[in-house]
Order: C-alpha cells, then sequence, then structure tokens
C-alpha cells in the first residue's frame, strides 16, 4: 500500500518526497518559477472521418459498450470531471460498468471527488482501481491517509491537471464527460437539462488530449446541441443514461453567506484591509470562493464599492447569486467563470454575455503564454493551516489526514495580493504553526492572514505594510499570532505519522512540493 519513504530528496522547500511516483520518475520542487519545460505539448492519435458515422450519430446502447468500443483493458487511466460535485451518478456508474467488465488496476483521474464517490472504496479494495490521481475529499481522503490504497495517491490545482494533461504527464486512455445536455454527434453543454451544472471547463483537457473520448447525458438533444462547450469533433461515442446526477446536490439555490459572527468578523476585517491599502479602487479585479467567508467579504466589497461610486473591471468564478448580483447591478463589469455554484450562476451563465465562460488553460495553466490569475488584483481564499514563514496548507488537517483537495488554490496564488482570512484557531487548534503539517503553496505567494485577532502582512510586503501603518488595522507579525493562539489552546503536538508515503502534492508546474504520510490508526 503506497510506498516505502526511502530514495527520498529535499526540495527547494525543505520538504522531502520521493525520486518516483507509482514507479515514475518525479522532478522536486525547484522554486516558483524555477523548473522549464521542454519538448513538446501531448497529442492523441490522428483520427479519421472514415471511422465515424457520416451522419454524425455516434450514440451506443450503453455505457458498457461504449467502454468496450473504446478498449478498456488493464492498466488504463480513466478519467472524469467533478462538475456535478456531490451529485455525482456518473462516476459511480462509470466503475460498476468497469467492474463488471472484468478491468483492473485502473487509474482513476478525476478533476476532483466528493463525499459521494465513497462508492468507489469498493473497487479500490478489490483491485479495480489502483490509486487517484486528483483532488481527494472526504471519505477517499481518510481512506488514503490510512495507508489502505494500493497505489500512491496524487493531487493537483485544477490548472495543473491541465498542465499534466498537456505536457503528457498522465495520458488519459478514455474520458467520459458528463453533460447535462448533448447531442448525438457530442457537442455538449452544462446549461441545460436535468442535471445541469454550469460550464463544462474541467472536461476541456479531457476532451482535446485522451485518446477515446464518452460523452454521457441524461438530457439527448436534436443536433446541434447549442451553446456548446465540449466539441463534438473530439468525441467518440454519446450515451444517453437514466441519470448521471442529482440536481439538488450539483447545485442550489441557497449558497449562503456565513452567519458566524467570528467569520463575518473576519471577512469584514478583509474587506477593510483591501480599503485601507487601496486595492479597492475604481477598476480593481477580485475572486473570492464560495465559502461562507469568501461569500461575506465579497458582499462587503459591494457595500463599500456602492459607498464610493466604483466598480470592478471583472470578477474572477466560480459563481454565485452575491457575483450575479453584482454583475447585474453594475458593480462588475465581467464575471470570468470556471465553475457554477449555484442556479443564479447557470442562469446569468446563459443568458448574459458579461458573464464569460473560461476553463483551467485560460485561467491557470502554468504551462501556457499566461493565464488570468496574474492578472487578478486581490484573491481571498481559505486555509486549513498557516505557519510563521506564510506557508500554507489546504489538503490536510493537523492530524495529517487528507480530506481536502487542491482546487485552483495554487493557481490563485500567482493573483497580485493574496489574502488569507482563516480563524486563529478552530477546535482549540491553533490553524498558525511553526511548521505546516503539508506544504501546498509557497510562503512567497502568500501576503496577507487575517484573523480575528490580528492582520500579519508578509514581509515581503513592503508596500502594503506602509500602506497599513497609517490605518487603524490591528496589524501584527505572524510570530505574535501564533503566539497568542498558543497561549489560548496550548501548543499542539505533531500529528502520529508513518513513514509510508501515501500520495504526492504536485506544484502548478508538475514539480512534487511536498508528500503525504500515513496516518497511525
Amino acid at each position: 500500500m503506497g510506498q516505502p519513504a526511502d530514495n527520498l530528496v529535499k526540495n527547494a522547500v525543505g520538504r522531502y518526497v520521493p525520486e518516483k511516483v507509482n514507479g515514475k520518475t518525479v522532478i522536486p520542487y525547484q522554486g516558483v518559477g524555477r523548473y522549464k519545460p521542454e519538448g513538446q505539448k501531448h497529442a492523441p492519435a490522428i483520427p479519421s472521418y472514415a471511422d465515424y458515422p457520416s451522419n454524425g450519430d455516434k450514440r451506443v446502447s450503453s455505457l458498457k459498450e461504449a467502454l468496450e468500443k473504446a478498449g478498456i483493458s488493464d492498466g488504463m487511466t480513466i478519467s472524469t470531471h467533478h462538475h456535478f460535485r456531490n451529485g455525482d451518478v456518473l462516476a459511480n456508474q462509470l466503475f460498476d460498468a468497469i467492474y463488471e467488465l472484468g478491468v483492473k488496476n485502473l487509474v482513476w483521474f478525476p478533476s476532483a471527488s466528493f463525499p459521494c464517490h465513497e462508492h468507489l472504496i469498493r473497487y479500490l479494495e478489490d483491485g479495480t482501481i489502483d490509486h487517484i490521481e486528483g483532488s481527494m475529499n472526504g471519505p477517499l481522503g481518510k481512506y488514503t491517509s490510512e495507508g489502505k490504497m494500493k497505489g500512491t495517491g496524487v493531487l493537483r490545482s485544477h490548472g495543473g491537471r491541465y498542465q499534466a494533461v498537456q505536457d503528457g504527464e498522465v495520458k488519459i486512455d478514455i474520458a467520459v464527460i458528463g453533460a447535462g445536455c448533448a447531442d448525438p454527434f457530442g457537442n455538449s453543454s452544462g446549461l441545460y437539462g436535468p442535471s445541469a451544472s454550469g460550464l463544462l471547463g474541467f472536461a476541456l483537457a479531457d476532451s482535446q488530449y485522451a485518446d477515446k473520448v464518452i460523452v454521457a447525458t441524461d438530457n439527448m438533444v436534436e443536433f446541434p446541441c447549442i451553446p456548446w462547450q465540449i466539441q463534438g469533433n473530439y468525441v467518440d461515442y454519446t450515451v444517453e443514461m437514466d441519470q448521471i446526477g442529482i440536481p439538488e446536490k450539483i447545485v442550489s439555490g441557497t449558497t449562503r453567506i456565513t452567519r458566524s459572527p467570528d467569520r463575518l468578523l473576519l471577512a469584514e476585517m478583509t474587506a477593510d484591509f483591501c480599503e485601507a491599502t487601496g486595492i479597492l479602487r475604481d477598476g480593481f479585479s477580485f475572486q473570492s470562493g464560495a465559502g461562507g467567508t469568501s461569500l461575506a467579504a465579497a458582499e462587503f466589497f459591494a457595500g463599500k464599492m456602492r459607498e464610493k461610486g466604483i466598480k470592478a473591471r471583472f470578477a474572477r468564478g466560480g459563481s454565485n447569486k452575491y457575483l450575479v448580483n453584482m454583475l447585474e447591478e453594475g458593480l462588475v463589469e465581467y464575471i470570468l467563470d470556471g465553475q457554477t455554484f449555484d442556479l443564479e450562476g447557470i442562469r446569468s451563465m446563459r443568458d448574459n454575455p458579461n458573464h464569460v465562460w473560461t476553463s483551467p488553460f485560460t485561467s491557470y495553466n502554468y504551462h501556457g503564454k499566461g493565464n488570468f490569475a496574474g492578472m487578478v488584483d486581490v484573491v481571498i481564499l481559505g486555509a486549513t493551516e498557516v505557519d510563521v514563514h506564510f506557508n500554507a496548507n489546504v489538503v490536510t488537517h493537523s492530524d495529517g489526514y487528507l480530506l481536502h483537495g487542491i482546487g485552483g488554490w495554487q493557481n490563485c496564488l500567482f493573483s497580485k495580493t493574496v489574502i488569507l482570512p482563516v480563524p486563529l484557531f478552530r477546535d482549540r487548534i491553533p490553524v498558525v504553526k511553526d511548521a505546516v503539517t503539508t506544504l501546498c503553496g509557497p510562503g512567497e505567494l502568500i501576503d496577507v492572514v487575517v484573523t480575528e485577532r490580528g492582520i500579519a502582512i508578509n514581509p515581503r510586503r513592503t508596500d502594503l505594510i506602509e500602506k497599513a501603518r497609517h490605518s487603524r488595522l490591528p496589524v501584527k507579525n505572524i510570530e505574535e499570532l501564533k503566539e497568542e493562539a498558543e497561549k489560548i489552546c496550548g501548543k499542539p503536538s505533531a500529528p502520529e505519522l508513518e513513514d509510508e508515503l501515501v500520495a504526492a502534492i504536485k506544484w502548478v508546474d508538475g514539480t512534487v512540493i511536498d508528500a503525504v504520510r500515513k496516518v497511525k490508526v
């Protein structure tokens, strides 16, 4: 299970990482911007028009038949995407079908997993799936942390996943794309149908680079499916199914701002900091997530923007009803959207030309000729831990358990100002530590840590320190915050971990920034 902790090398942030992962040689993290790739982009085999139906109808009778026609065999890499979130039925049905075919030792390559994928633990146990290369949430992360997965997990950011496929680091044998709406040719959209999920941008790399591409939908429409987000010219087979997603678990109309007084205070302090340091100005740009604190920060932004009579040029999404309200009120000129978190986001994406579709290629791919992330003035992110060097962790907790994915978090660190509003402690465990359990983002890219008991600014950001000096903000150094947390909660003991490596954490350029070790149970 996992892999022994031998043949380790120290990388540029002092973490010991393996030279090989699942038998493949990997490159240790070398520092921000230090590793420069060589060679050509990966490309799938050249197809022939003569091998596909001239009438454009690529439908087959079942997912199992599509897999058989795609040539599924032992040891392949099978990809899915996470647009259905915790309402994903398709990935579970996919591996049910694979199990019936008797195929073994597969690599599952999702853009993320969710608690609903606990169903797949049986296939990890019986050898259908060897290991997962994709952000792991909840039960699958716990299963991995306890050393139960045969192979070693690999976690990447959204942009890192696109980079890995583009560069040929991961070769997808069969991609299975779930679409809320599709036509028999394979043109697909997430904007309509009972399993509508919004954008299908996370499946873009899969459609372009996989050897075989299967589109599954529970809403097959007559050609052409307009507007299409996945082009049928990339698709080999289409399948109409009874249900591929549970609507109320895919998106909801109830994405909510936090009601916690402490979290609201964090959000207000974040907005106050951006106002005091001049970040909040006419024409600025921002990104915030769909968590309660981030939503609240965006609402505080909106209030200050109304007062000042200013508007943002663009906001990066995940979209939600609060961001949509800002767009429709005129506080934001454009939403550049990567995924859709609620029903209002889907409606706006479908109807408003200023609600723009993006993908990890345009937004986050580090091996491209630029991306949107570096153009964003301020991004508001979460973290499970931060250390006194401003390094941050988003995948494990202080007990060492791997319970979260990376998502777009690493990619967003290249924004002009990165702010982490985090509580000083959770469940009486300090969030600010001497060293994070798992290092996901280097401190040189993290600018500000906002806690309810003070704001720490990275010493590298002398410009922000100077601007904040003349404000009433409770600015402290990060060591003071750590000491204050320890006075309240005590100094936490280190997690009990074994030597065995259960997962590797990739940086945005494909290098290994850290490794996750098995938790003692």
